[in-house]
């Protein structure tokens, strides 16, 4: 049989849909064999890696795992540590050894470090079987966020918002001046001049709605300019 790919790089396809013919092509995530096909399992955006044929979700709930950077929010202050919503169905806990390299006394008021409705970034070291995630804050780039606003993005689109080496949301940092940073659980940290603020959350929305474009970078890039005034570079092209 002839191998052949029936379906464009980045298109939209529905569960059920014929995406390639022939042994050559391996199915991956969102996708499964019948014969000689590869079928797609679910609604999403094709991605053809060589021969591994996968979908990238267009919807759906983060599914934690150790290793993923986040941004969390503190929604309670216990005797030994906080407790963390972390935009997913499982609680988080941080301990005291793990939030700060400081000494803390027994029985010191936890409110001094962290505080219930602030937010961190932090990083996943385990998921639990009963589904409880623990974090830590004892790493590069892991800190309390001050000021700025938190933003809920769809976490499957979360590496289109970051780019391809960090392209695109490295774009949207330069045009608008603001510090950002993409948890990899849809949450997204903005701070910056008010006016820039809110274009840099707007361009993210945008982003986000608009994942499935082919072009996404040069559409981001014409949209940053006419909003900004800047003419802007892009370093490497987004995916």
């Amino acid at each position: 049989m002839t191998e052949e790919i029936k379906v464009n790089e980045k298109e939209v396809v529905v569960p059920g849909e014929t995406l390639a013919t022939g042994m050559g092509f391996l199915p991956s995530k969102g996708t499964y064999r019948e014969g000689d096909n590869i079928i797609a399992a679910r609604l999403g955006m094709v991605h053809v890696d060589r021969k591994v044929i996968k979908i990238i979700p267009l919807s759906g709930i983060y599914q934690p795992k150790a290793g993923d950077v986040i941004i969390a929010k503190i929604i309670d202050v216990l005797m030994s540590g906080w407790k963390l919503e972390t935009n997913t169905a499982y609680p988080a806990m941080m301990s005291m050894k793990d939030a700060t390299s400081e000494y803390i006394a027994k029985g010191a008021d936890l409110r001094r470090y962290f505080d219930v409705d602030e937010y961190v970034v932090a990083k996943i070291t385990n998921v639990t079987t009963q589904n409880l995630i623990d974090l830590t804050m004892r790493g590069p780039g892991l800190r309390k966020l001050r000021g700025g606003r938190v933003i809920k993005v769809n976490s499957n689109k979360v590496p289109r918002i970051i780019g391809k080496h960090g392209s695109m949301i490295s774009m949207v940092k330069n045009a608008t001046d603001c510090k950002i940073i993409v948890g990899q659980n849809g949450l997204v940290w903005v701070d910056g001049e008010p006016d820039k603020e809110k274009i840099a959350v707007d361009t993210i929305k945008k982003i986000e709605e608009e994942s499935h474009v082919s072009g996404l970078t040069d559409l981001i890039k014409s949209h940053l300019e006419k909003v900004t005034g800047k003419k802007l570079e892009i370093t490497e092209k987004g995916e």
